[in-house]
């Protein structure tokens, strides 16, 4: 293979525009994209043949890949490096992105535990403290286990009586974890190390906890290798993990996941299972009780449940059994079928999100239009008062012990940066516990919510969020960013890197489409298996309502998703690839026929349907952004961003999309992959690499939409 050169126009184009009438003319030029070796290969589905001539691509260890990786990277920072205000963007991200940040208190035993970032910390920095007067002690921080920051602090958990602290650990992003466990007083740590620990939570019991985990997969299959037979175990202090005790396995079904908690007073412990991210079985064992046996709550995977708590001897579960927009039910370990479940609080017409039970007291969220109502209940169910938000946003937090006279919760909203408010139960009375001290005039800017109407005549709701005053001239560049998928909403959230584009006149919108929460099961399931296309409409009606409005043009237009959201922007730009200017597709879902064969992909089949069911191939082939590039199509400047240790949505459909847009593309917009190392899907990235990853993203969004920043 030959390396790739930039074009001489495009790179005196970033300095100049004397290679041509204008810089438009220069941004027409095309790239020379490296050679990407074809393979014969085709597959049958029910007699449609499926050519996947980049199929040794998903070999992401292979040395062949590595050199494909090596020289798309060249192309791309090549691209980018030229583009003479990339560095400026960077220093004013890491200049905005340079304050405090903390994290909610919560208290274990006898000590308050927070997490805070200094600023341009690579990762945050676990803090303990005897009261929250006292001065914060540093418990755990993640950015002395690794130069670069790349090793992360995962999940936490302390025991019941606050004296150890069992934490995880991942490396590189991985979704694959180590436990650890330290003792608080001394900060000492133990001997005890559990790893191959994957989607699990870390739940005490006495002298031990709980956890899920996979065998140990063979060398070289880490991050490609379908995970099977879950199971969870028991992990006593001071013991090898090779002496844990197994509490629950599936040898009947390889693909379940199961995940295990207990309650409050450590009396019952919860299985969990799942076979895919919606819907799950609920399993109940009594630890009070010598050898006693699991209860079956639920042993269908048709809905959502999740058990709140004990309550003497029942339990109390939130539910979407007859009830799209939740319940909270009471349930008799004697008497626990669904016939026999008690409502403590009904179904409303709001999404009830969660219930979090601290000092006699329940503290209900709801979702009204995307945004958070939370509610003061008494124990019966009875509701007592509202608790004031300072406005449209998300609330969080709310969680606390039995006999906690006060707790904590945060609201944020997009002009709104997370602060933390303190909750006096019995007084019933919010005050401002720590705002984030940042150089931001949230006044300067406004948000507005708006219903547009999408294809099928389905009224979706978007937040749009600018400078005030705004001139609505259809040349403002917007950022049209959303999900679509797996029952997450999309609720007003603060952003220190959005805040780089706003403050140059840009638009940020955010629509709540189908496939997410925002209205309940029904919402959701309006955009899952055969209704997934009613999401991509949803989105590109959000488009089209922006440039109606004269928010926008086409121009202008960026439009960008992670995950499942990288499954909208891939199909929302091969559906409609005039309308968009810029495409950013983030460790996306591209492969829509073979994603279920590596790793977690094949608990997604509940939401796409698979390809190896007659019922759901048509379907999924009509969408999948990688099947439906078409030769000679002009699509949008894109930018497509994976990383080499994604275990949750593999590198390869970001390598085999990226491969078959630049055989196929048409037009002269650059069409490019930024490969990111020793990162992940997202989770645990250093901040180092988040500011690099976003400079990189609006460059390139900016060069594009021939739109030239100010930075004075």
């Amino acid at each position: 293979m030959k390396y790739p050169k930039l074009m001489t126009c495009i790179a005196l184009a970033a300095i100049a525009s004397s290679c041509g009438d204008s810089q438009e003319e220069n941004f027409r030029e095309k790239l020379s994209y490296p050679d990407t070796k074809k393979v014969e290969q085709e597959d049958d589905y029910f007699g449609t043949l499926v050519s996947d001539p980049y199929r040794w691509l998903e070999d992401d260890r292979s040395e062949e890949t590595a050199s494909w990786v090596k020289e798309q990277n060249k192309v791309t920072f090549d691209y980018l490096e030229n583009i003479n205000y990339r560095d400026e963007i960077k220093q004013r991200l890491e200049e905005i992105w340079n304050y405090p940040k903390y994290g909610s208190p919560f208290k274990a035993g006898d000590n308050y535990f927070f997490y805070k970032n200094d600023g341009l910390q690579n990762q945050s920095v676990l803090y303990v403290q005897p009261s929250l007067d006292d001065e914060p002690e540093v418990l755990l921080d993640p950015n002395s286990w690794s130069e670069d920051g790349t090793v992360s602090l995962g999940s936490i958990s302390a025991s019941k009586d606050g004296k150890h602290f069992a934490y995880s650990v991942q490396e590189s992003g991985s979704d694959w974890s180590e436990i650890k466990v330290m003792e608080v007083d001394g900060k000492k740590e133990l001997d005890d190390e559990v790893g191959w620990v994957k989607f699990s939570g870390i739940s005490w019991y006495e002298d031990g906890f709980f956890y899920s985990s996979y065998e140990r997969p063979e060398e070289g299959s880490e991050y490609s290798k379908k995970n099977e037979f879950h199971k969870v175990f028991y992990h006593k202090l001071g013991e090898e993990q090779q002496n844990d005790e197994l509490i629950y396995e599936d040898q009947q079904h390889a693909l379940r996941n199961f995940y295990a908690q207990t309650t409050e007073d450590e009396r019952f412990l919860i299985i969990n299972g799942s076979e895919g991210t919606s819907g799950n079985s609920v399993w109940v064992k009594d630890l009070s009780r010598i050898n006693s046996e699991f209860v079956a709550l639920v042993e269908d995977f048709d809905n959502d449940h999740s058990v709140v708590d004990s309550d003497g001897d029942d339990l109390l579960m939130i539910t979407n059994y007859e009830a799209p927009n939740n319940r909270l039910v009471r349930v008799s370990l004697k008497k626990p079928g669904k016939d026999n479940w008690e409502d403590v609080i009904g179904e409303e017409a709001e999404l009830l999100q969660s219930v979090n039970i601290a000092g006699g007291r329940m503290f209900v969220r709801y979702l009204k239009d995307a945004y958070s109502q939370v509610y003061q209940y008494g124990v019966d169910g009875s509701r007592e008062k509202e608790i004031e938000l300072p406005g449209i946003g998300s609330a969080g937090g709310f969680a606390g012990k039995k006999d906690d006279t006060s707790l904590f919760y945060t609201f944020t909203s997009f002009t709104f940066p997370t602060a933390i408010y303190r909750y006096d139960i019995g007084g019933g009375e919010s005050e401002l516990f720590r705002a984030s001290d940042i150089d931001f005039d949230p006044e300067a800017y406004e948000t507005k919510q708006v219903f547009y109407s999408s294809k099928d005549g389905t009224k979706v709701p978007m937040f749009i969020v600018h400078k005030k005053g705004l001139e609505l001239n259809g040349e403002n560049p917007t950022f049209l960013y959303s999900y679509g998928g797996f029952d997450i909403s999309m609720t007003p959230g603060f952003s220190v890197a959005r805040l780089a584009w706003l403050e140059q006149g840009g638009i940020y919108a955010q629509p709540s489409i189908r496939g997410g929460g925002e209205y309940g099961q029904a919402w959701h399931e309006g955009g899952m298996l055969e209704n997934k296309q009613n999401v991509f409409d949803d989105f590109i009606s959000a488009a089209e309502y922006l440039i109606a409005e004269k928010y926008t043009s086409s121009e202008r237009l960026a439009i960008s998703g992670g995950s499942n959201g990288g499954l909208l922007v891939g199909a929302a730009m091969t559906q409609r690839p005039e309308l968009f200017k810029v495409a950013l597709p983030a460790v996306g879902v591209l492969d829509m026929l073979r994603y279920h064969k590596f790793t977690i992909g094949w608990a997604w089949a509940v939401e796409y349907g698979s390809s190896e069911d007659s019922a759901h191939f048509d379907n999924l082939l009509a969408y999948s952004p990688l099947h439906n590039i078409e030769e000679g199509v002009a699509y949008p400047a894109t930018l497509v961003t994976t990383a080499d240790h994604d275990d949750r949505v593999v590198p390869a459909h970001s390598f085999k999309f990226i491969s078959a847009l630049q055989e196929n593309h048409g037009g002269n917009a650059p069409v490019l992959i930024r490969i990111e190392t020793k990162a992940g899907h997202g989770a645990g990235k250093p901040t180092s690499k988040q500011i690099e990853e976003w400079a990189d993203k609006y460059a390139f969004s900016w060069h594009n939409m021939n739109f030239e920043p100010s930075f004075e």
